[in-house]
């Protein structure tokens, strides 16, 4: 039986220093290997990535030290296990080296059709919404999320 759903998310980060930096060079470096876990983790089905192979020159919000990563993944269980496992979770722990802490919310998440690949624009909306309004169904947290039914009926983004 075939998902009805999958789960977007994106994240986006704010850098200490320019991506070429002796500063970012591990995180750089790691970019790589990490995109080459998701694509292989069970239940990832897709990530955003310029020509280069990864979203790291892709604008987002305008800001030229902000960086995205979005993905979309089977469901928030299989997201879970790959952002707390392996290299990703040694990147984690390595976050304040490279991104500034920022209050307001970095990530969001949010139920496609199967199928849908979100656009940044997409993205950016859900984010924004997120922080206008907390958890709901059109955009959420891993702390508060919502189930792939109480998506429906949600206004359409991006097309």
């Amino acid at each position: 039986m075939t998902a009805a759903f999958e789960l977007a998310e994106v994240n986006i980060a704010r850098l200490k220093f320019p991506l070429d930096s002796p500063q970012l060079k591990d995180f750089v470096d790691a970019l790589d290997p990490v995109n080459a876990d998701a694509d292989s983790a069970d239940g990832f089905v897709w990530r955003l990535q310029s020509e280069g192979g990864d979203a790291t020159d892709i604008p987002v919000l305008g800001d030229e030290w902000l960086i995205i990563n979005m993905s979309v993944w089977r469901d928030t269980d299989s997201l879970t296990a790959y952002m707390y496992q392996g290299r990703h979770r040694e990147m984690l722990a390595r976050r304040r080296e490279w991104f500034e802490k920022v209050e307001e919310a970095m990530m969001a998440m949010w139920w496609v059709p199967a199928g849908h690949r979100p656009t940044v624009a997409e993205a950016e909306e859900r984010l924004l919404h997120l922080r206008a309004n907390g958890p709901t169904p059109y955009a959420f947290t891993l702390r508060t999320s919502f189930p792939a039914e109480a998506s429906e009926g949600q206004p359409a983004v991006g097309g």
